[in-house]
């Protein structure tokens, strides 16, 4: 459960760098800020749909917790 939440906090920190990023990128005078700007805004709409597609795809095909045998059971009586 503690691992969850260390990737939960790893995400805030990040979506929260793209945001940032994209008001700085937004403001800049930079030539190259619009490019910069562009990429900013896909990135903060492309990294959540990606995270949000992978954790789907882990619960229809990652392990369940019923897949798991009892190697005992397996083993004949005498």
């Amino acid at each position: 459960m503690k691992i969850k939440r260390i990737f939960a906090i790893i995400a805030v920190v990040l979506l929260m760098a793209l945001y940032g990023s994209t008001i700085v990128f937004a403001m800049s005078d930079s030539p190259n800020a619009v490019y910069m700007f562009k990429a900013s805004i896909f990135c903060t709409v492309i990294i959540p749909i990606i995270l949000y597609s992978y954790i789907l795809v882990y619960r229809v095909f990652g392990k369940k917790e019923s897949d798991h045998t009892d190697d005992a059971k397996d083993i004949p009586k005498k």
